[in-house]
Order: structure tokens, then C-alpha cells, then sequence
């Protein structure tokens, strides 16, 4: 038996044993096509359906045929107080109060909220830190939350920089702070970095900013789900998130936003929706504001979005966020296993082993290699992974559904897509 046989045996022993693995039949799997079966990597872009999604979107949708606008207030889940459903599985992911988080809006938006009440420049105290491979949407709304308070970008936005083996290094942003810690209102940073998959240290990033005398956000897009969190232990003040990659809730779907309790009181933008919800519909125009975060709602929730996303945090609550994250390691640790023992010297992975999550971003360091055409191979081998320029292949094996055997196989064919991808 070679030895990659015998990694093959190792994996299905490690299914066998999986505890976690009935969950995998909870998600509707991509479909097998051209006879070979589909591998799905992709947790890290847009997480697979869970079952009971199905089951909810389809209640909400025959209560509307049924009950039209009496949906709001009649039956176990009305459409009027629908997000709370959400409420407590989001603050188990995010180990926070339940006051603490909300379900609303998407991302961007959200960071929108947070930085109109938690940036708020005052002379010489007005720069924001962001790091320097930030997701270009989290680049966007600081560049424009800058503009809209008539600063400019180039003399108001700093860069904390990845080195050259693409990791952030904190010290790196303890010389930014030391530098330039008057000037600084705000470090809007990823709890997980997209490009390189780094789960930063949270708790260290909150202890410096507050050392520092600067407001920190948190954008957990490829945190919540993935690595257990301790919001209001850790003390930002303010983080939020999307619910279609990890949470599994689908494509666009509903967000969330926290806000640590000490601020409750803080500014925010007024709408209908952050209005006492006890007195809301006597519409009167003298404003209310309603308890904890849910204060920064601003209009009615999609209720249509909010289904799957009650779905999969159902999913979580059954298998737990401490176990999923063991499993994760676990599967990470052989899919660099296997990278190290096949591919050495010609597919390596920039993500820092000890700071990682579900995903290891790969590169393809054989230079007789050409990194997009294994990626797109990959794709025809019915490989679900992704890619992201200039030449990164991100592969995210989650523990909700994937298998050990999800893992060989992705090896399995990434040796068959390096054999058709040699340059001339």
C-alpha cells in the first residue's frame, strides 16, 4: 500500500469516528455531474443549504398566502419580532450578550452604522487604520466615511501592511500606534483575513486600541462560524458580520451587527425599526429609542432572508461551535499534511498554520506551473474551491459538512490538474 493509500484509509477511519459527521446530511450537497462527484470547498465564499432552509422559507411563504399582512402578529414566529429567532444562536457564535447583537441589513451596510456613530473625528484625532489587503468593500466605506466628514483618504487612511510572506504581524501595528496614536480614531480590522485565511488575535487588537485611546470595529465575515469568538469579553466596540459564508443562510442574505453593551447609549442613525418596539406602532415622531443594539435597526427585517439563516444557526446549536472548530483543525492539519507529503516544492499554503481557520489559501510555487489553469482544471474535476488574484487558491473545508475523504480527494485530483497544467 503507497503511502498516499494509506492516507486514503486514515481519512475514512477519521470519518468513521466523526461525531460531526451526521450533519453533513443536514445541507443539500452540490451534485455530482459527468459521473464524478462534486467536492465543495467553498465554505469560505457561500455555504451550502442547510435542508431545513427549505422548510422555513416555505412556512414564511404559505403564511403570507394565508394570513397576508396578518403574518405580522399572529402565530409562534410573526413576521413582527422574526430577527429575535436569530438572536441567540448569534450570540453563542459570537459569545456575546444577547443584547448585544442583532440580525440587519448586509455587511457593508452595517459598517456603514457603526462608523456613522463610532468614527467621529475631532481635530487632529481623525484617521482610520485599516490593514493593507482589506476586502475592497471594508476599503470603500472607509474611504467614503472619511470623505464624508471632508478629510481626505490619502492624508486619513492607514495602512497596517502585510510582510512579504503576506501575514500581519502585530508589532507591525504596535509601531503604527506608537507612531501615529494621536491621530487615530478608529482600527476597522478582520477578525480572519480573507486573502490569507490569518485568524488575527482578537483579544490583543481590542487590548491595543483601547490602550491607545482609539474606537475598534471588527469585521467578522470569515470569523463568525468558523473560530469561537468572545465579543464582549474582548471588548470591541463594535463588529459585524455577513451570514452566507460560515452561518450558511444563502446568497445575500441577512447580516448582523454588535455593539458592546458600554455603548448602548451611543449615537446612532434613528429609523422605524430601532424605535421601542412596545410603542412603534403608535407612530408617533417624538423617537423611542428600543433596547441594546436593536436600537441601530433602522427598517423591517427580510423575513424571507432571515429563514435560512434560523435554519443553519440551528445547526450549530446542536453540533457546537467548540467542537466544530477541534474538527476543523483537525482537517486542516491533513489537508497540510497531505500538501507537505504530495506537493512539496511545487503547491504551498501562505495562511500561518498556528493562526488558522477553516480556509488555507494555496500558491503555486513550481514555476513551471501555471496557477490558473490548476485552479480552472480543479473546476472541471468538479473541485469547489475559489480563486483571487494574483494567484491565490482558496480552499476551505468546513467541518458542518465536509469530510475527510473531501480532503484526499481534493489531493487525489489537484495531482491530476498539476499533471495538465505544466507551461509549454
Amino acid at each position: 500500500m503507497t503511502a498516499f493509500q494509506a492516507g486514503y484509509e486514515y481519512a475514512l477511519s477519521l470519518d468513521d469516528e466523526d461525531e460531526l459527521g451526521r450533519f453533513r446530511d443536514q445541507f443539500n450537497l452540490p451534485e455530482d455531474h459527468d459521473g464524478r462527484r462534486n467536492i465543495y470547498l467553498c465554505g469560505n465564499s457561500l455555504g451550502l443549504e442547510p435542508k431545513r432552509a427549505v422548510q422555513l422559507v416555505t412556512d414564511v411563504l404559505s403564511t403570507w398566502a394565508r394570513l397576508g399582512v396578518a403574518g405580522h402578529f399572529t402565530g409562534t414566529r410573526q413576521w413582527f419580532d422574526y430577527h429575535r429567532h436569530t438572536t441567540t444562536g448569534l450570540a453563542r457564535l459570537t459569545g456575546a450578550m444577547a443584547a448585544e447583537v442583532v440580525a440587519m441589513n448586509t455587511l457593508t451596510v452595517n459598517l456603514h452604522l457603526m462608523m456613522a456613530s463610532f468614527f467621529q473625528p475631532a481635530g487632529r484625532k481623525n484617521k482610520i487604520v485599516v490593514e493593507s489587503t482589506a476586502f475592497p468593500s471594508d476599503y470603500f466605506a472607509v474611504q467614503s466615511q472619511l470623505q464624508m466628514h471632508g478629510l481626505d483618504p490619502a492624508d486619513c487612511l492607514i495602512e497596517w501592511q502585510t510582510r512579504d510572506d503576506e501575514r500581519l504581524y502585530i508589532e507591525d501595528l504596535q509601531q503604527i500606534l506608537a507612531q501615529h496614536g494621536d491621530d487615530i480614531a478608529l482600527l476597522l480590522l478582520p477578525g480572519v483575513q480573507y486573502y490569507n485565511g490569518q485568524v488575527l488575535d482578537m483579544a490583543a487588537l481590542c487590548r491595543l486600541a483601547r490602550g491607545s485611546g482609539c474606537m475598534i470595529g471588527l469585521d467578522l465575515a470569515h470569523a463568525v462560524g468558523n473560530v469561537p469568538l468572545e465579543l464582549h469579553e474582548w471588548g470591541p466596540d463594535f463588529a459585524a458580520w455577513c451570514s452566507y459564508k460560515y452561518l450558511n443562510a444563502g446568497p445575500g442574505a441577512i447580516a448582523g451587527a454588535f455593539v458592546h453593551s458600554r455603548h448602548f447609549d451611543a449615537g446612532h442613525l434613528k429609523g422605524w425599526w430601532g424605535h421601542n418596539a412596545g410603542t412603534r406602532f403608535e407612530m408617533r415622531h417624538e423617537y423611542e429609542p428600543a433596547a441594546g443594539v436593536e436600537r441601530w435597526q433602522l427598517s423591517n427585517p427580510p423575513i424571507l432572508s432571515l429563514a435560512p439563516l434560523i435554519a443553519s444557526l440551528e445547526v450549530f446549536e446542536q453540533a457546537g461551535i467548540v467542537a466544530l472548530r477541534q474538527k476543523s483543525l483537525l482537517q486542516t492539519a491533513y489537508l497540510k499534511f497531505l500538501l507537505d507529503e504530495r506537493f512539496a516544492g511545487r503547491i504551498d499554503a501562505i495562511t500561518p498554520f498556528e493562526d488558522r481557520g477553516c480556509q488555507l489559501s494555496l500558491v503555486v510555487t513550481d514555476s513551471n506551473l501555471d496557477a490558473r489553469r490548476i485552479y480552472q482544471t480543479l473546476g472541471k474535476l468538479n473541485v469547489i474551491g475559489d480563486w483571487r488574484e494574483p494567484n491565490i487558491i482558496r480552499i476551505a473545508p468546513v467541518p458542518l459538512y465536509n469530510s475527510f475523504e473531501d480532503i484526499h480527494e481534493l489531493a487525489a485530483r489537484l495531482e491530476l490538474a498539476i499533471g495538465a497544467s505544466k507551461k509549454a
